[in-house]
Formats: structure tokens, C-alpha cells, sequence
């Protein structure tokens, strides 16, 4: 069988589900299983990156290489130390992402989806363009974890503070201290009801998803809900939308809630509503659920048991400190050995994508911003645009699909070509941005263009894929002075892009 561009897409498209394909290398060759993981190679370095960032750039791979694995590590998980002035910079054209309630409620009328979207928008852009990528990686993950849709009915004026406040001021913090504030906070208690929650009427939703989702998963039973969500009531937002406690809205009497038991005879309940935040926070059940789901982001989407409980003993022996585990996780074997087990999410796909061309934001405004904002709305996977209270799924199966695929090919043609959006600051020839020496052969060029874009070569039989598109051959000869090159460029880039190995992560 010849190779063709439907040989590559199709093996991507499979990859990208978590698949062994079978790939026809020549008519008389025996179809040979692709594993994902030996489409990557086996550097340690681009390994890292690959997970630990949103993409490789060349830069990013030149400084790992120079500080090592644990330099590097060392280095990001120290982020006040990573200048990162020119992504600021790019962020005070959002001014509503992360601004305080009472600002946004000046700057915008009652119910406005605007400080949606400029969080949205912020979190694409600290994602494509921020120095700090493991703290944006491991924020992602929280955000994740203490999951509120955005939009969301209630929550116009305060969405971007709790990301701010909550999230981003303990993404490398304590759990414990995480959970509290979110316990605290407007949006939350607006999203999961429980500012509606009261002494005759204590409503059991926030008590449930603390538990279930947030904290200790599904060991608990009726009973405990129903301690929980009283021991809870008083935690509510005031008439002017900020948090406070209302004691005379608290329902006492003795709680047995997983393990923490109370007296709670005081109608001021808030001293006991947090010990049992703590108590949660630290029950050894959390601390496999928060190593677990770790692992599901960072290594793969079935992760070692063993590795597991080992970073969840870290995880308490460290008082919830995150940084810890981080340092574990990534130094592990497991980690080590599960190069090509994740499958990279439209949004991971869409910023890997501009980092490896090298694209930089608009000039000006945040046009760019919008459209790549909303091909993420219309792929399913725009920051915080998931309606249930468990956060998005992290494992390749939810995001393979043939339509998914597509979109992700269109989107390489229309980055890589420049047609759409069209503000991106581009470098001024691409090619020789990604090749700056052309090789003799066409298929040297595609090569050079994967080494750069992926970190490794394609299969012989991808590449032949690539170049049938340009009605070429591995062998055909490649000058300066090609004329069809410029034309072929952008298809050939955005089909490098498309390969099953950019789809790993």
C-alpha cells in the first residue's frame, strides 16, 4: 500500500484514542503495531517537558538541558524566581480576569459574561506565553480538582477572584489552606448552593461534592451528608456578595462526619467547620485521591498503584504541601517510564501548537485571544467551560473522536499557514524559523521540521504520508530555489503537526 495523507491521519486519529494501530509500511511488508510510546524516543528531557509544560519550545529545551531534571525542577517550582514581566504585561490587556468583585461589578453591568471570557481567555494566554509552565500546568490541575463552571448563573462578578485568591495563591501551597479558602469564597458557595443553605433548611450539595469530589471521595454515606451540610450552615455570602458567617443561621448538635466527630453545641460554627476542612483535607482516602488524580494529569491515564501510594504518603507527611509531591512525581521511575502514555486535550493540542511555531500574541488588543478562545468553546475544551462540578476528564478516550481530530488538523493548516486568526505576531518566514538550513531532500525537510516540532523523526511511512501531499518523495531533491516550496510549507508543517507523535504528550 502506497502511504498517503489518509495513512498518517488515520494513524493519528487512533493514537489519539489510545490505540495500537496497524500501519502498512510497503505493499509487501506485514503491518507492524505502532506503540505510542515508541513514536517519542526516549530523552528524558523532552519527556519532562512535554508534561510538565504546555509544549517544548526551543528555548524551554535549551534551558532544561543546561539545568538538568533537577535544576529545572528546582527552578519552576520557585516561580517568584522566572521573570515573566512580558506575559504581565500581555495580561493588563484583560484587566477583568482576575479582578476583585467589587471592581468588576464597577466596571461592568449585573450579569455581564465579559469577566467569563477575559478569564478564559487569560488562562490561554498564561498557558501559551507564561515562563512559569509548571505552576500554569499545576493551577490547570487545581482548577480542576475545586472545579466552578465558567459561566455560571450567580457567579459574574466573582469567578475570576476565586481563580485568583483560591487557586493561583496556593497552587503551590497546602491543600488544606486551598480547600478552606474555597470554602470560603462567593463563588463557591454560589455554585454548589450552599449560600442558600440555612438552619431549618441546610442544603446537603456543597456538603456532598466537598466529600465526594473535593476531598475524601465515595466512602462516606446519607449520614454523613446530613452532618456535613448542618455542621456547614452559616458559611454563606452577604447581601453586598462576600463571604460571611451568619451565626444565627448555624444548625447544631454532635456530627460524625468520615471520621471527625463534634459536639458542635455552639451556634458560632465556623471554628468547627474548618477543623473539619482540615480533617479532610488530611484524611489518608484524600491523599489518595489528590496522588491519584496527579498522576492521571502527569503520567498516564491508569497510573501505578505503587506510585500512587507512595505520593500519597509524601502528600501527608508534608502536611498537604503540594511541592513535594510535584518533586516526587517527577523524579519517579514511573514517571520516567510512561513516555507516550498521555494524549494531549484540544486545549493542550491548541497550545502546544503555538509554542512550538513560535507564535507570538497580537501587537495589540487580544483579537487572537477571542477567536483561539472560542475554536476552544466549539471543541469543548475552553477553560472552565464544563457544567458539572467534577472538572473535565483527563483521559485520552473523552477526547477521541473523528470530528475532534479534524477540528485539530484544521487548526494546524490555519496556524501554521496564518490565515486564521490572522493578528498572532508570526515570525516572518516560518520555515526557516523551524529549518534554517534546508536539507537536500524533501524528505530531509521533514526530518528537520519533526526534530523540531515534536522532538524525533516521523516513521518512515508518515512521512511519506506527509510528502505525498506535495506530490513528493523521501528522495526528491530540495533547493532554495524550489518554487513550489513556499506553497507546499504550511501543509507540510500543519501535517507534522497532525502525526499521532504531536498528539502524545
Amino acid at each position: 500500500m502506497t502511504p498517503t495523507r489518509r495513512t498518517l491521519l488515520t494513524g493519528a486519529a487512533a493514537v489519539t484514542a489510545g490505540l495500537i494501530i496497524d500501519v502498512p509500511a510497503a505493499a509487501a511488508a506485514k503491518p507492524a503495531a505502532l506503540d505510542p510510546a515508541a513514536l517519542l524516543g526516549d530523552d528524558p528531557i523532552a519527556h519532562l517537558l512535554r508534561r510538565a509544560t504546555f509544549g517544548a519550545t526551543e528555548q524551554s529545551l535549551a534551558e532544561a538541558r543546561r539545568l538538568g531534571v533537577a535544576g529545572w525542577l528546582d527552578r519552576q517550582l520557585d516561580p517568584q524566581r522566572i521573570d515573566d514581566s512580558a506575559c504581565d504585561k500581555l495580561l493588563r490587556r484583560l484587566p477583568l480576569a482576575h479582578a476583585t468583585p467589587a471592581a468588576v461589578r464597577a466596571a461592568l453591568p449585573k450579569h455581564s459574561y465579559d469577566g467569563f471570557r477575559q478569564l478564559g481567555q487569560a488562562v490561554l494566554a498564561r498557558a501559551a506565553w507564561s515562563r512559569r509552565q509548571l505552576f500554569e500546568a499545576v493551577a490547570g490541575f487545581w482548577g480542576n480538582h475545586l472545579h466552578i463552571a465558567a459561566p455560571a448563573s450567580g457567579m459574574w462578578d466573582t469567578r475570576g477572584d476565586y481563580d485568583a485568591q483560591v487557586i493561583r495563591k496556593h497552587t503551590f501551597g497546602r491543600f488544606a489552606d486551598m480547600l478552606k479558602a474555597s470554602a470560603r469564597h462567593p463563588a463557591m458557595l454560589t455554585y454548589l448552593d450552599q449560600r442558600s443553605s440555612s438552619k431549618a433548611h441546610p442544603n446537603e450539595n456543597y456538603a456532598r461534592e466537598l466529600m465526594e469530589l473535593h476531598t475524601v471521595g465515595l466512602i462516606f454515606d446519607e449520614s454523613d451528608v446530613r452532618d456535613a451540610a448542618r455542621l456547614l450552615t452559616g458559611m454563606t455570602v452577604s447581601r453586598a456578595g462576600n463571604y460571611a458567617y451568619d451565626a444565627s443561621q448555624h444548625a447544631t448538635g454532635a456530627v460524625d462526619i468520615a471520621g471527625f466527630r463534634h459536639a458542635n453545641a455552639k451556634a458560632d460554627g465556623e471554628a468547627a467547620a474548618l477543623a473539619l476542612l482540615d480533617h479532610l483535607a488530611k484524611h489518608p482516602a484524600t491523599a489518595e485521591r489528590v496522588a491519584h488524580k496527579l498522576c492521571v494529569r502527569f503520567v498516564t491515564d491508569e497510573p501505578p498503584a505503587a506510585l500512587v501510594a507512595r505520593l500519597a504518603k509524601v502528600y501527608l507527611a508534608n502536611d498537604t504541601a503540594i511541592v513535594p509531591v510535584l518533586r516526587a512525581l517527577f523524579t519517579s521511575a514511573e514517571f520516567a517510564d510512561s513516555i507516550g502514555r498521555k494524549t494531549r486535550t484540544p486545549f493542550e493540542d491548541m497550545v502546544a501548537t503555538i509554542r512550538a511555531l513560535g507564535l507570538e500574541p497580537d501587537a495589540d488588543g487580544v483579537k487572537s485571544l477571542g477567536a483561539l478562545h472560542d475554536m476552544l468553546v466549539s471543541a469543548g475544551n475552553a477553560p472552565f467551560r464544563w457544567a458539572p462540578p467534577n472538572g473535565f476528564p483527563d483521559v485520552a478516550s473523552v477526547w477521541a473522536s473523528p470530528s475532534a481530530f479534524l477540528m485539530r488538523c484544521n487548526l494546524h493548516l490555519n496556524l501554521a499557514a496564518g490565515w486564521y486568526p490572522k493578528q498572532l505576531t508570526r515570525p516572518a518566514n516560518l520555515l526557516k524559523s523551524l529549518v534554517p538550513v534546508l536539507p537536500a531532500t524533501y524528505g530531509g525537510l521533514i526530518d528537520a521540521l519533526a526534530t523540531r516540532l515534536i522532538g524525533t523523526t516521523l516513521p518512515a511511512s508518515h512521512t511519506a504520508a506527509v510528502l505525498s501531499v506535495a506530490g513528493k518523495v523521501p528522495t526528491s531533491p530540495l533547493s532554495g530555489s524550489d518554487r513550489s516550496l513556499a506553497g507546499h510549507a504550511p501543509y507540510l508543517i500543519a501535517l507534522v503537526l497532525d502525526a499521532p507523535s504531536f498528539q502524545l504528550r
